[in-house]
């Protein structure tokens, strides 16, 4: 009887080593089967609350927007959100100075701190930004550790882009003069003085 029991149990070992390995090809099949790839794009960053919003604008303490927009020109009637404290606001109905930004653009936060300066200077037009392609939360953090505290206004339906024609790269600058009419500051180059923004200025008002 020994022979038939020590088949039987040589046949037991052989259908465990069998299941063992069916098992093992189950586990690595299912650890190398192909997955959903990663989405191409970043998720769109979660909303900040409204109150966490309106603490970064006190914080900011960013000044009215203007409330009126050029008679004329490629500006005119134009009504944007005013990046201080999310009421309709325009660009101005006289001479100004409208830079485009954003929170993301590196040349942006080099330029910022000198159109500040120029800003403060007696005689200057008054500077305008203008937030594109970004979350009010990230543009008013950043005025907030520049220090720089200019009307903004955001462009969340791109109609100041298109109006002005921004190219891709920016900052980019315009001078809007009384009669409604916009001049780009060109060659695009970032101020990096208060006295390049007042050459500026002064060349496109002429």
């Amino acid at each position: 009887m020994s022979g038939p029991r020590a088949a039987l149990r040589g046949h037991g070992r052989e259908l465990v080593s069998t299941l063992v390995v069916l098992a093992l090809v189950v586990v690595g099949v299912a650890l190398l089967w192909p997955r959903d790839p990663a989405p191409s794009t970043p998720a769109a960053p979660a909303p900040t609350a409204a109150a966490d919003l309106t603490g970064l604008r006190a914080r900011a303490a960013l000044p009215s927007c203007p409330s009126d927009s050029p008679p004329a020109g490629p500006l005119a009637g134009l009504s944007v959100p005013c990046l201080g404290n999310g009421a309709p606001a325009g660009l101005g109905s006289g001479q100004a100075l409208i830079n485009v930004w954003a929170s993301w653009c590196a040349p942006c936060r080099e330029e910022l701190p000198a159109l500040a300066e120029y800003a403060a200077r007696p005689g200057a037009v008054p500077v305008v930004l203008v937030d594109i392609q970004d979350t009010d939360a990230a543009a008013l953090r950043l005025l907030t550790e520049l220090g720089v505290r200019l009307p903004s206004v955001t462009d969340p339906d791109g109609a100041v882009r298109a109006a002005l024609q921004v190219p891709p790269a920016i900052p980019a600058s315009y001078v809007l003069r009384a009669d409604g009419s916009v001049a780009r500051v060109d060659p695009p180059v970032p101020f990096t003085s208060a006295d390049e923004v007042a050459a500026a200025v002064e060349t496109l008002t002429r």
